[in-house]
């Protein structure tokens, strides 16, 4: 007999028709011999309605009192579906978060889970009932006992924290989709469904905009090794599973508080070609990686920042023995980038002595202040950066080679982990021989047919997704000088405002005698001003020039782990964007993520040419229910 934890979403229980139907879906798993924890959302749009009465009574209504208006829709839902699953005798009893022993920390609106007490939980599963628990919600550690909810796709988090709780033998997450798809199908109709996605790559994807997951129950799925399922609510299709390193064992203590950083990865083979002032139109970007692709460069990290007037710059990374050979293209295609008329104002600069050192971890999602940290930490220990590049599970940062050793030991003291070199590779293969070993046993056909095999190669690009809802921030004429990064980024974490892309450029300039650098940034649309408002507060104190905010932008991004080894990915995604005349304003990469910033009326398109250039098309369309 397997414990099974699921989790249906809000249009799974819109109605009293779909939420008979989950009550039928429960009993079947029943009675194919599991037992059945179910954690739904509030009824189809009732959070929404909830929020307009809210904002129709204050236009700045109590956080505290806002968790307890929200709160009250999935209440509704858990006691309708017991009542359902009643109705087919199915005993059942519904438990709000409180009930159940979701226990969060003191922070209304946006908790966090700190532990689960499962005694009364277990105990009815022991009686053969179906527990049915309110998603979204838990409450406080404090002796207020207040009633607190877990914000965005909190119902998600939810059900894989349970699954944690309770060490359940997988966790299925229940939507209006067959699975995660490779991009979202109401701007690509024929996404094709994915049978198996890295726990990274969906971590990606799901800070990146895909709507399918919530990050920070992937989270959870990592660092705790739960089996999640994503399945229609519809069908009795497979659906998508996410795999996982088997982690090593953690305490439940702290469930959402868990370390951030879990390592310090190095990598010394790595080299700098930077090339400045190119100009800024569509297709430069698409012709320098097309030709470093044409030589079978493998290039890591791309960085494309923002500058006044009509140039921009482009840098990367490649291993040292193919810095010869990168800078000769790139020297070879500057006047062709330049329109065809050689220029004294583009030039190539390259550097054979520096090293890439990252933080990694699935914790630093959503937490301001872990880049803030990693770049104090730097400077205190007397390291400047050259090059930065962030993604959901990484900050990476280039700096001279002759200050590794000392960068190395500094993060490993300040985050309290071990280091180790980058091998993303080995990484990727030993993921997908783990993946294969995996079996879930004494599971029903219609249930589920177990965690897939993963393929032996995998295709370069996994899943595109795209944002809407982030704004750019540019901070002119920065000294360059270790520490600045650390100033900046320390006072947006320092007012609670989380940063997503951090691009530092490859231009200097002398402004009043010291030599300066722009810091280009993007956060969410509502942080903006907030983020503007304190940087201009703070400009006289670091002694940068004006700040430029930029909301009409669409962040479009691609992600796969099997891009590490195949050359030429990003010159193919820049080329499709240059083919329809779609201009990059700013590039950011990882080793499993390319990120690009158009602007914001090319985002749905930019989205359907990149799937269609990749060949991801389904042989059907989805319909996704209204």
């Amino acid at each position: 007999m397997a414990l099974v934890v699921q989790k249906y979403g809000g249009t799974s229980v819109g109605t009293v028709e779909r939420i008979q139907a989950v009550a039928q879906r429960v009993k079947r798993t029943v009675d194919a011999g599991n037992s059945v924890v179910v954690v739904v959302s509030a009824m189809g749009k009732t959070t929404d309605g909830l929020v307009k009465l809210a904002n129709d009574i204050s236009s700045n209504p109590s956080r505290r009192e806002m968790d307890m208006l929200l709160s009250t829709g999935e209440q509704v839902s858990i006691a309708l579906l017991s009542m359902a699953l009643h109705e087919i005798n199915q005993p059942a009893v519904s438990m709000t978060g409180a009930q159940v022993g979701i226990v969060t920390e003191a922070e209304h609106t946006r908790a966090r889970i700190l532990r689960i007490e499962t005694d009364r939980l277990k105990a009815h599963l022991d009686q053969g009932s179906v527990v049915v628990v309110a998603g979204f919600q838990g409450i406080s550690s404090s002796n207020a006992l207040e009633i607190t909810t877990l914000g965005r796709g909190g119902s998600d988090t939810s059900a894989v924290a349970l699954a944690a709780a309770l060490k359940a033998d997988y966790c299925e997450i229940y939507t209006d989709v067959p699975g995660i798809l490779t991009t979202d199908p109401r701007i690509v109709p024929e996404a094709q469904l994915m049978s198996e996605i890295t726990s990274d790559e969906m971590l990606e994807l799901a800070s990146l905009g895909a709507k399918v997951l919530h990050p920070r129950a992937v989270e959870i799925a990592r660092n705790f090794g739960v089996p999640l399922v994503v399945r229609s609510s519809w069908t009795d299709d497979p659906g998508t599973w996410v795999i996982s390193h088997m982690p090593a064992p953690r305490s439940l203590e702290g469930l959402e508080l868990t370390r951030a950083v879990d390592a310090v990865e190095f990598d010394t083979d790595q080299a700098k070609v930077s090339l400045l002032r190119v100009p800024d139109r569509p297709g430069v970007a698409a012709r320098l990686f097309g030709e470093i692709a044409s030589q079978d460069l493998n290039v890591d990290l791309i960085i494309q920042s923002i500058h006044e007037g009509n140039t921009n710059d482009i840098a990367f990374t490649v291993t040292k023995d193919s810095l010869n050979q990168a800078e000769a293209v790139s020297n070879a295609i500057i006047p062709a980038l330049c329109g065809g008329v050689a220029t004294s104002d583009a030039e190539v600069m390259v550097d054979s002595q520096i090293a890439k050192v990252s933080i990694a971890g699935a914790g630093m999602i959503g937490r301001p202040g872990v880049a803030a940290k990693m770049f104090s930490t730097l400077a205190a220990a007397g390291v400047n950066i050259q090059m930065i590049s962030t993604s959901e599970v990484k900050v990476s940062c280039a700096i001279d080679a002759v200050d590794c050793d000392r960068a190395i030991a500094a993060l490993c003291d300040a985050f309290e982990v071990n280091s180790s070199p980058v091998d993303q590779e080995a990484e990727v293969r030993a993921l997908r021989a783990e993946s294969k070993g995996q079996k879930l046993e004494n599971l029903s056909r219609d249930v589920s047919s177990g965690v897939p095999l993963a393929s032996s190669s995998l295709p370069p690009v996994r899943g595109i997704a795209l944002d809407l809802k982030q704004a750019r921030l540019a901070i002119r004429h920065v000294p360059d000088q270790p520490g600045m990064a650390a100033k900046i980024f320390q006072l947006l974490a320092d007012h609670n405002v989380s940063v997503d892309m951090i691009i530092q450029s490859q231009r200097c300039r002398v402004v009043n005698g010291a030599t300066t650098r722009d810091i280009a940034f993007t956060v969410a649309q509502m942080d903006a001003e907030a983020a503007r408002q304190v940087l201009e507060q703070a400009s006289p104190e670091l002694g940068c020039g004006e700040i430029v905010v930029n909301a009409a932008i669409a962040k479009v991004s691609i992600v796969g782990a099997g891009m590490v080894t195949q050359p030429g990915v990003a010159a193919k995604m820049f080329a499709a964007l240059a083919q329809h005349q779609i201009n990059i304003q700013m590039i950011a990469t990882s080793e499993i993520k390319i990120s690009c910033l158009v602007a914001e009326d090319d985002g749905a398109r930019a989205v359907q040419i990149i799937h269609a250039a990749f060949d991801l098309a389904g042989d059907r369309k989805i319909q996704v229910p209204a």
